[in-house]
C-alpha cells in the first residue's frame, strides 16, 4: 500500500469530524482539524511519543489551516516528560530582525494604519516554528524530522477538501488573500475564492516540505529558501513606500535560536497550573486572575455565585479589567526588559488590586497598579502605548502518549493569513508577528520607562498565547489552550473555572459559553448563540450586569451574548485509572482521536 493510500485510511477515521470525547491508554490527540489530528495519531500508532505527534500535527496544520499557523510563524510548546517529571517550554516565538527599530511602525511620529502595516514585509518576524520543532524532536522525540513531515507532504501533494472554516476565512479575508499574487493563486484560483468542498492541492508547499525532510531545517534557514524569504518580506504596500519594507536579512534567519524556558507555576484552590512566562503575557495574566478570583466563592450557589450568576460574572469581568490593565503596562519580553513577575503575583500586591472590586457596582476604568514594592528584582515603571488589533485565529492542540508524556502547543502566524505574503515558489505564508509590538514607542528616559514591548533588534513581541497544564498532587491531569488573540487568556480562564469551581467535565467546560474582557475600559463580550453552549448566560443575569454598569451587552431585556470566543482542544488523564481522554471544541472542526496501537479509533 502506498503512503497516500495508507494516510487516507487515517483521514477516514476523521470523516465524522467534531468528535468530542475519546479514551485510550495508548495516546490521545485533540486538534482543531481532523486531518491534522490524524497526522498526530499516525505518529503515536507508529511508536512515536507526544513530541513526535505534535510535530506531525503542526506540519499538517500548515497545510489544512494555513491561515492560522505554519513554518512561516512561531509558537510555544509546553512539554511534560513522565519519566523525569520535568515540565518546560520550547519557545519558538518570532524575533525582530537586527535592523528593527522602536519607531519603525511610526517613522513620522504617527503610527501606521494597522491594515497597511500588517500586510507589508515590515510586519514579518524571523520565523521560529521549524527550528522549535526540530529542537524538540532531536532532544525528546523518538522519530526524525522526515518521519513527522510525511503526513503533511501527502496532504499538500494529494490535496484535501476545504472545510467551512477555511472557506469562510478566504471569503471574509478583508483582502488579505488578494493583495499578493502567489497567495491569490492558491486560495482564489482564477479570481474565485475556494468554497467549502473544493479540493485544495499545494504542490509548492509539498516541494518545500520535501526539501526540509531531505536536508533538515538548514534548508529553511539558509540557502535558496532563506533568500526567497528575505526577498518576499521586502514587499510593501504602495501607501507605505520604502518604510513598509521588511528588515530581515539572511543573517537573521541563520542566527535564529529557540529558547528552552521554565514554566510559570501557580496554584488555585489546591490545583497547580504550569503556563507560559514572558514573552507571552498568557501565563502571568491567567495566574493573576485566578489568584484574584480565589477570594470569591465562585462555585457556591448558596452564596449567590455558581456558573452564570451575576455575582460570578461580575467578579470575572472586574478581575479581567484589572489584570489586562497590568498586562498593558508591565509585560513584554523580559529577555530584553525586566518584567516584575514576583510583584504581579505577590499576595500583598494582589490584595491591593482585589480591594478595588466592589460587589455592588462596576469600578471606574482601572489603571495599572504598582507591583514594584513586592518585586525583589530591579524593574522600572513603564506606561501603556498603542498596539494593534487582536486576531481570532492562531491554533492550539494537545496530546498525551502511552508513556504519559503530555504536550500543549499554541502556534500562530499572528493575524488571520499573517502578512498575506506567500513565499514565491515555496507555498507558505509569512507571519505579521511584529505588529504585536507597540506601534508607538513607549520608552522614556526621563520617566525611567524601558519600553517593555517596544520593538528592538532580536526581541520577541509580547504574546497572549497560554498553553496550560493542570496538575493534582504533582501529576498532570489536563493540557489545554486556545487561539483568539488576547481572548486566549480568558478562554483558558473560563475553562479552568468551569473545571475547578463549577465541577464540569472537560467537554462541558469547553462547550460552555465564555465571557471575555480584554481592556481596562471593560467592554464585555460573551457567548450563547450556539445550541451546544450550555448553560446559557440568561437575560436576567445580563440585565443584572447592566444595572451594575457593565457595557457591551446591548439594551435591557436583550440577549447580548452572541459572540464566538476561542477554540479549546484538551487532553486529560484520570489519575485513579490512568485512562486518557480528550475533548475538542465544536467552535471549530475540533477532533479527538484515541490511539490503540497499532490502530487508532475515534469516538
Amino acid at each position: 500500500m502506498n503512503r497516500f493510500a495508507s494516510f487516507t485510511r487515517w483521514l477516514a477515521l476523521c470523516l465524522l469530524s467534531g468528535s468530542v470525547l475519546a479514551a485510550s491508554p495508548d495516546g490521545v490527540v485533540a486538534v482543531s482539524h481532523p486531518a491534522a489530528a490524524a497526522a498526530g495519531a499516525r505518529l503515536l500508532a507508529a511508536g512515536g511519543n507526544a513530541i513526535d505527534a505534535a510535530a506531525a500535527v503542526q506540519f499538517a496544520l500548515n497545510v489544512v489551516e494555513p491561515q492560522s499557523s505554519g513554518i512561516g510563524g512561531g509558537g510555544f510548546m509546553l512539554i511534560h516528560l513522565a519519566k523525569t517529571g520535568e515540565t518546560f517550554i520550547v519557545d519558538s516565538r518570532e524575533r525582530a530582525p537586527a535592523k528593527a527599530s522602536a519607531d519603525m511602525f511610526a517613522p513620522d511620529g504617527l503610527p501606521m494604519e494597522f491594515p497597511l502595516a500588517s500586510t507589508s514585509g515590515l510586519a514579518v518576524g524571523v520565523p521560529g516554528t521549524l527550528r522549535g520543532i526540530d529542537t524538540a524532536l532531536r532532544r525528546w522525540g523518538r522519530k526524525n524530522l522526515a518521519d513527522t513531515l510525511e503526513p503533511a507532504i501527502e496532504l499538500a501533494e494529494r490535496g484535501f477538501r476545504v472545510n467551512r472554516f477555511l472557506a469562510a476565512d478566504i471569503a471574509n479575508d478583508h483582502g488579505r488573500t488578494r493583495i499578493h499574487p502567489e497567495t491569490a493563486a492558491i486560495f482564489r484560483p482564477g479570481g474565485v475564492p475556494l468554497a467549502e468542498g473544493d479540493w485544495l492541492v499545494q504542490p509548492d508547499l509539498a516541494k518545500t516540505l520535501k526539501r526540509i525532510a531531505a536536508k533538515g531545517p538548514d534548508a529553511f534557514y539558509r540557502g535558496p529558501l532563506a533568500r526567497a524569504i528575505v526577498k518576499a518580506q521586502q514587499r510593501t504596500r504602495s501607501e507605505l513606500g520604502e518604510a513598509g519594507q521588511g528588515r530581515m536579512t539572511l543573517a537573521d534567519l541563520a542566527q535564529y535560536q529557540v529558547a528552552i524556558r521554565e514554566p510559570l507555576i501557580g496554584h488555585y484552590r489546591g490545583w497547580t497550573l504550569a503556563g507560559m512566562p514572558p514573552p507571552s503575557s498568557g501565563g502571568l495574566t491567567l495566574l493573576q486572575m485566578l489568584k484574584l478570583l480565589e477570594r470569591f466563592p465562585l462555585g457556591d450557589a448558596t452564596q449567590g455565585y455558581g456558573f452564570g450568576s451575576p455575582q460570578t460574572l461580575h467578579a470575572m469581568i472586574e478581575t479581567m479589567r484589572l489584570a489586562f490593565a497590568d498586562r498593558a503596562v508591565w509585560i513584554g519580553d523580559d529577555d530584553a526588559a525586566p518584567v516584575p513577575r514576583q510583584g504581579l503575583l505577590h499576595p500583598g500586591y494582589l490584595a491591593t488590586r482585589a480591594a478595588l472590586i466592589q460587589t455592588d457596582r462596576r469600578m471606574d476604568t482601572p489603571q495599572a497598579g504598582d507591583p514594584l514594592p513586592w518585586e525583589s528584582a530591579a524593574a522600572v515603571q513603564p506606561k501603556p502605548s498603542r498596539t494593534k488589533r487582536d486576531s481570532p485565529h492562531t491554533t492550539h492542540f494537545s496530546i498525551v502518549d502511552r508513556w504519559g508524556n503530555v504536550v500543549s502547543t499554541t502556534s500562530t502566524i499572528e493575524f488571520t493569513w499573517g502578512s498575506g505574503i506567500t513565499v514565491p515558489g515555496y507555498g507558505f505564508l509569512l507571519n505579521n508577528e511584529l505588529t504585536d509590538f507597540n506601534f508607538m514607542p513607549a520608552a522614556d528616559a526621563v520617566q525611567g520607562n524601558p519600553g517593555a514591548n517596544d520593538v528592538a533588534p532580536g526581541k520577541r513581541p509580547r504574546s497572549s498565547m497560554a498553553p496550560t497544564l493542570l496538575f493534582k498532587d504533582g501529576k498532570p491531569v489536563a493540557a489545554y489552550g486556545s487561539p483568539g488573540g488576547a481572548t486566549i487568556i480568558n478562554s483558558v480562564l473560563n475553562v479552568t473555572l468551569n473545571l475547578i469551581d463549577h465541577g464540569m467535565s472537560m467537554q462541558q467546560a469547553i462547550a460552555a459559553p465564555r465571557l471575555s474582557v480584554t481592556h481596562a475600559a471593560g467592554k464585555v463580550n460573551c457567548e450563547g448563540g450556539q445550541d451546544f453552549m450550555q448553560p446559557r448566560f440568561g437575560v436576567a443575569a445580563q440585565d443584572a450586569l447592566r444595572r451594575l454598569g457593565h457595557v457591551g451587552l446591548g439594551g435591557v431585556g436583550t440577549d447580548g451574548c452572541q459572540d464566538m470566543i476561542g477554540s479549546v482542544q484538551a487532553v486529560f488523564i484520570d489519575l485513579a485509572t490512568g485512562e486518557q481522554r480528550g475533548a475538542a471544541d465544536p467552535r471549530r472542526e475540533g477532533t479527538v482521536i484515541r490511539v490503540k496501537s497499532p490502530k487508532a479509533t475515534m469516538e
